[in-house]
C-alpha cells in the first residue's frame, strides 16, 4: 500500500527547497531536522520527527545550503551543518539502496549470473537490470541483444550500474556476482526509484541531466526509455559507497 502523501500548510504534497525556492515532490528532495547539540541531521527517509526543511535532492544543492548557511534561515535558529554532509548524505543513499536490493533479494525478485540473468529476460518478468560498475562490456553488450530480441530494444528496461562487483556480493550473499536481474514486484520497484534518487544526486549541478522516472507515452506518442542508473565520472571526494 502506498505512502499516504505528506502535505503541508496549504495541503498540498510539494515541498520549498531552502536553496532554489522551488517546489518539489518529497521523492526527489532532503528532509532535514535538528538534532542534538543544534546539528543539522538529513532525514532521507522522511520519517524522524520535528519541523523539516527540504532541498532538492542533488548534491550541489545542498553544498550551496551549506556555504549559504540555509538551514539557520530555514529553521530560523543557528544551526551546525557539518562541512561534509554531503558526503554524508551520498552514503547514506548508498545504504538505503544496497538495503533495498537486499530486500529484494530475499523477496526472490534478484537473480544473477549471466545465464540466469539472461533466462529470466527470455521469461519476460524483468524489471531491470543490474551491472556492477567494474563490469567489462562483452557481457553488457550480449544482455542488451537479449534485451532487443525479447522486447525490441536494449533499453526496454532500467539498468542499475551504481555499485561494484564487490558491494553486491556482500549484499546478495554471493561471490562475484558481475549482472543481477530484478523480477518484476513491489522490492524491485522500490530498489529502482531508491537508485534513481541517488543518480539524482550524484549529478551535482542544477543544470546536469537528471534521470526521469520510466513514464508513459511522450509528446510524440512514444514510450520514453527507461533510465540507466550509472556512477557520475566525477564524484564527490571523500563519499564512502
Amino acid at each position: 500500500m502506498a505512502r499516504p502523501a505528506l502535505l503541508d500548510a496549504e495541503g498540498s504534497p510539494e515541498r520549498t527547497c531552502i536553496v532554489t525556492r522551488a517546489k518539489g515532490l518529497p521523492e526527489d528532495m532532503i528532509r532535514f531536522v535538528v538534532g542534538p547539540g543544534a546539528i543539522v541531521v538529513p532525514d532521507i527517509r522522511r520519517k524522524l520527527p520535528g519541523r523539516g526543511v527540504w532541498v532538492t535532492a542533488r548534491a550541489g544543492h545542498v553544498a550551496e545550503a551549506v556555504k549559504r548557511q540555509a538551514f539557520s534561515r530555514g529553521f530560523k535558529t543557528k544551526v551546525v551543518a557539518s562541512e561534509s554532509l554531503v558526503a554524508e548524505i551520498e552514503a547514506l543513499l548508498t545504504k538505503d539502496c544496497l538495503q533495498a536490493l537486499s530486500l529484494a533479494s530475499k523477496a526472490g525478485q534478484v537473480v544473477s549470473g549471466f545465464a540466469k540473468v539472461e533466462a529470466a529476460i527470455v521469461s519476460g518478468a524483468v524489471a531491470g537490470l543490474v551491472h556492477a560498475a567494474d563490469c567489462g562490456a562483452d557481457g553488457m553488450r550480449k544482455l542488451g541483444q537479449s534485451l532487443r530480441r525479447r522486447y525490441g530494444d536494449e533499453r526496454a528496461r532500467p539498468r542499475v550500474e551504481l555499485f561494484r562487483s564487490g558491494q553486491l556480493d556482500l549484499v546478495l550473499g554471493r561471490a562475484n556476482v558481475i549482472h543481477a536481474a530484478l523480477i518484476e514486484g513491489p522490492a524491485s520497484d522500490g530498489f529502482l526509484e531508491r537508485c534513481r534518487r541517488l543518480t539524482l544526486y550524484r549529478s551535482g549541478s542544477p543544470e546536469a541531466e537528471s534521470p526521469e522516472r520510466p513514464s508513459g507515452p511522450g509528446s510524440n506518442g512514444e514510450l520514453n526509455s527507461p533510465p540507466a542508473f550509472r556512477r557520475t565520472e566525477t564524484e564527490w571526494a571523500g563519499t564512502q559507497d
